[in-house]
């Protein structure tokens, strides 16, 4: 008989909001610091790792789950004048290393994290080397607090340049020509806004190398720095143009502004706007090798085109359509290919990604005036991971595309396209051999409950059909898109005998920004009910049944899951619940939740309030209910959803439940040096086997 639950005091606290009463009995466990949540958090510590530890088949798991992690990874080269730079994980790696190729076909290391820090808390949260491949800028932190530290080394002695300079949390970097300058985006100091308030204020500067951050030039323009939370800058080849985008928070709408820039030296011009929230618009925007300024955009396009215009006259009256919208896939972007022997843009062709029903495609346009030119052949049912070309300064490559490419049994590798012999060959494996179980994998498609069709892909071993304890996943939010990806946790799932299904939820960007708008903000129900859809979809196909039917979400991810079980809790047997949001009426009050009120609505407006309260899985958690086996697994050093959400759910669960606590635990794991973001591959199998032996467990899935 397992222990009884960690007592959890219950206030008497209901709080009127816009006409609604809003109880929060354990309000107090928003505290971290509050000894009765230090003492609470501690008993459920003791309590899950009890249970964790004891549940059978966690070493051969254990065993499965880090062999398939040994495939190891590589991604697509970025190329600088007869540099590629790439990242590759060995199979005994914790984390990706980035490393160079130089013309000669030599390899060597440039960063390493975990030489670093042989601890494995340090991460290499982005890298761009200099147009010339000299120098190297990248960012740094520890802990998963995301708060990067920026740097520069010379590439080829690995000597620091300049940095360490503080505040650089989700900053973008751009250089100019000649790796002497850049601009880069930098969070404003302490003291220049309330305590507590830096992460929602960013500026844009131009660095000089080796000077003092204190001496940057503030880059200036029309409602730059109004409302907007985050920045994007981008710099032409020729060092000519300046492109600064902005967003107020998550929301999916683009500020774009422009500046010509003078010789080196010249102060920056203020910069021009091109678009502002107020046009509702997405675009990605960028100055190529023919001087035009191109507009990756949803402008009269949900499932995005691509426009063009001189950038001397960058407003949205004077964009000329280059590659239309296609009505059955997304664009998702798009690459200058030079073909060998000429230097005349006229020839140059562009790689457009698509994506259709979240299967990759690659397609070959005329740059001149966007005509086809024919397509690229790709594996089967898979993704990218990346897609780059060869500069200006790398001639020898011209003509050649690279693929970062996964699918469902398949770990992260580069292919290489030539456009000569018209013919895609795989260039780099993943570096380790790795043996996938044999596996069926289709993509199903299912009738949501207001009749609208969604897809999701399905993995189930080889062999007959019958119904298995089935994991279902999705995410559902943020207009971002799940992939068919290598995915050790899906597959050491299959490999015991499960099935696996990864669903393309309404709130995501499977099928372009209306799909995206129908499952936010007051729509959000819609993703649930899909969610419900699916479940229904496989145990009505003889998948699974009701009660070997698990579901797994992280962060927006852990929102729906945490839904579904209040919504529906007997259609679940087991549930694992990681970094959610779940009190969707105090969200924007912690971490970066206020950036996310465009996608789920704020409660300081009655209407929207209306929204989040109908479906707020804390407040909907409802005693004597029987509720599935539950895990939720948070991070203390998350920065991005307060570690709280599922400490107020656990507590609340726990006190709700009619279920057995032996046969249908609630259960709250936590970490403390992590967050949530990338994390060491131990780290990753050591969660993923406590994540997929609980629902093996309370879904009859033996484990050998």
């Amino acid at each position: 008989m397992h222990p009884p639950y960690p007592e959890a005091e219950r206030l008497d606290l209901v709080e009127q909001l816009h006409g609604h009463g809003v109880a929060d009995p354990y309000r107090w466990l928003e505290d971290p610091e509050d000894p009765r949540t230090r003492a609470w958090s501690a008993a459920q510590d003791e309590l899950a790792r009890g249970h964790l530890d004891s549940l059978p088949g966690r070493d051969g798991l254990d065993a499965t789950v880090r062999e398939l992690l040994r495939s190891g990874s590589v991604s697509a080269p970025l190329w600088r004048a007869g540099r590629a730079f790439f990242t590759r994980r060995e199979p005994d790696q914790e984390h990706a290393v980035l490393l160079v190729r130089e013309a000669d076909g030599s390899e060597r290391v440039v960063l390493d994290p975990t030489e670093l820090d042989p601890a494995g808390l340090t991460t290499l949260d982005s890298w761009v080397p200099d147009l010339e491949g000299r120098r190297l800028a990248y960012q740094l932190s520890v802990g998963g607090d995301e708060q990067s530290v920026f740097h520069v080394l010379d590439v080829a002695t690995g000597d620091a340049v300049d940095g360490p300079i503080d505040r650089f949390r989700y900053s973008d970097v751009a250089w100019l020509p000649g790796g002497e300058e850049l601009f880069y985006v930098r969070k404003v100091a302490p003291g220049e806004v309330d305590q507590g308030e830096e992460d929602f204020h960013r500026r844009v500067w131009r660095h000089r190398i080796g000077a003092a951050a204190e001496d940057d030039e503030l880059v200036e323009g029309p409602g730059l720095y109004a409302d907007h939370t985050y920045y994007g800058v981008r710099v032409s080849r020729d060092g000519r143009w300046l492109l600064v985008s902005a967003n107020i928070g998550t929301a999916r709408r683009d500020s774009l502004w422009i500046a010509e820039l003078g010789g080196p030296g010249t102060p920056t011009p203020r910069l021009t706007p091109i678009l502002t929230q107020a046009d509702d618009v997405r675009a990605t925007a960028w100055v190529d090798r023919d001087g035009r300024l191109y507009l990756h955009t949803t402008d009269n396009a949900p499932r995005w085109r691509l426009c063009v215009t001189d950038p001397h006259t960058p407003q949205r009256e004077h964009w000329q359509e280059l590659v239309a919208e296609d009505p059955d896939s997304v664009l998702d972007g798009a690459r200058w290919l030079q073909p060998v022997g000429t230097t005349d843009p006229a020839d140059a062709l562009l790689v457009l990604a698509r994506s259709r029903h979240a299967v990759a495609e690659l397609a070959l346009h005329a740059a001149v005036d966007g005509a086809p030119r024919g397509t690229v052949a790709l594996p089967g049912t898979g993704s990218l991971t990346g897609l780059s070309t060869a500069d200006l300064d790398t001639p020898g490559q011209w003509g050649r595309v690279w693929i970062g490419w996964t699918d469902l049994i398949t770990p992260p590798q580069v292919l290489r396209f030539d456009l000569a012999t018209g013919v895609t060959e795989l260039e780099a494996a993943a570096p380790g051999a790795v043996s996938t179980p044999a596996t069926r994998s289709q993509q199903r498609t299912f009738t949501s409950a207001d009749g609208t069709t969604v897809r999701m892909f399905v993995i189930t071993p080889d062999g007959p059909a019958q119904p298995r304890p089935t994991l279902v996943t999705g995410y559902g939010g943020f207009g971002l898109t799940r992939e068919p990806a290598y995915t050790p946790s899906a597959l050491a799932w299959v490999a015991a005998g499960g099935a696996y299904a990864l669903v393309s939820l309404r709130g995501g960007g499977e099928e372009g920004e209306q799909w995206h708008l129908a499952g936010n903000r007051g729509n959000k129900q819609n993703v649930f009910d899909d969610l419900h859809a699916a479940a229904e979809a496989l145990i009505a196909a003889g998948t699974t049944t009701a009660d070997r039917l698990a579901i797994i979400g992280g962060s927006n991810g852990g929102l729906l899951v945490g839904a579904a079980l209040t919504q529906r809790p007997s259609l679940y047997r087991a549930v694992v619940c990681s970094a959610p949001l779940l009190d969707m009426v105090r969200y924007e009050e912690f971490s970066l939740g206020r950036t996310w009120n465009d996608e789920y609505g704020t409660a300081a407006d009655p209407t929207e309030l209306g929204w989040l309260l109908s479906y707020s899985p804390y407040h909907h958690v409802t005693e004597g209910t029987e509720y599935p086996a539950v895990l939720l697994t948070v991070f203390d050093s998350d920065t991005r959803v307060d570690p709280l959400h599922a400490r107020k759910m656990c507590a609340a669960l726990q006190h709700a439940t009619s279920g057995d606590p032996a046969r249908r635990p609630v259960l709250l794991r936590r970490e403390t040096d992590v967050g949530h973001g990338m994390r060491s591959v131990s780290r990753t199998a050591a969660l993923t086997v406590d994540q997929l032996a609980f629902l093996a467990a309370h879904t009859g899935l033996e484990l050998s």
